[in-house]
């Protein structure tokens, strides 16, 4: 299942987010609101097993990411100042990706204006780590937005042709990672092109379009 990055207006649209957004697949806990970087961290492990995120830990997922230098500069500006009150553009989802003893963390940031993705990160559960947690995935391309699919990372970005709206892109680029040698590697591709012809400029049937003469 894939998460598409569609844009809604306004701070009620990042509200709806920071109530939480299930993308599905299992062993998953939501909370809150195409080239990419894996990050070849934490133990090996060529066939995670499934575990609950049912024992989760919450983590503070603003101050990790303000912490970490490889989250970018632009994405960090997002994260001193919030939406709305005390809400971020973040939205965080627990769930086993890498096959560790806790649960991993997913983050998506988003803009406030519109909650278009402007980052994706994943975050492994590591001791030895600054704050307990290590970035194994950072992707920041816009548009984009992470998810877990059947225990494999699943991100999506929309891709949008000139003149397009950032309501409305023209299709979608999906691509699903598997943990394996301690790092996530590409297993699956695909692109979806969104239809955008409307009803009234389909012909009737047994219409050529060409003017009649009788």
């Amino acid at each position: 299942m894939t998460r598409g990055g569609a844009a809604t207006a306004g701070v009620a649209a990042v509200g709806l987010l920071l109530a939480g957004c299930n993308p599905g697949g299992e062993g998953v806990r939501s909370e809150g609101s195409a080239s990419s970087t894996p990050m070849p961290k934490g133990a090996a492990s060529s066939a995670p097993s499934p575990t609950s995120s049912a024992g989760y830990k919450k983590v503070d997922a603003v101050r990790l990411m303000r912490d970490d230098p490889r989250v970018g500069a632009d994405v960090k500006k997002s994260l001193y100042k919030p939406c709305a009150a005390d809400e971020y553009p973040v939205e965080v989802t627990y769930a086993s990706l890498t096959g560790g003893s806790s649960p991993d963390v997913i983050v998506n940031v988003m803009t406030c204006a519109d909650s278009v993705g402007i980052g994706s990160y994943v975050y492994r559960r590591d001791s030895g780590a600054k704050d307990g947690y290590d970035n194994v995935y950072a992707n920041e391309q816009p548009s984009v937005s992470a998810a877990v699919n059947k225990g494999e990372l699943e991100v999506s970005k929309q891709t949008y042709a000139a003149g397009d709206k950032v309501c409305c892109p023209s299709g979608e680029d999906v691509t699903t990672y598997h943990w394996a040698g301690g790092r996530f590697t590409q297993s699956d591709q695909y692109h979806t092109d969104y239809s955008k012809t409307t009803v009234d400029s389909i012909p009737a049937p047994g219409d050529s379009g060409a003017g009649s003469e009788g």
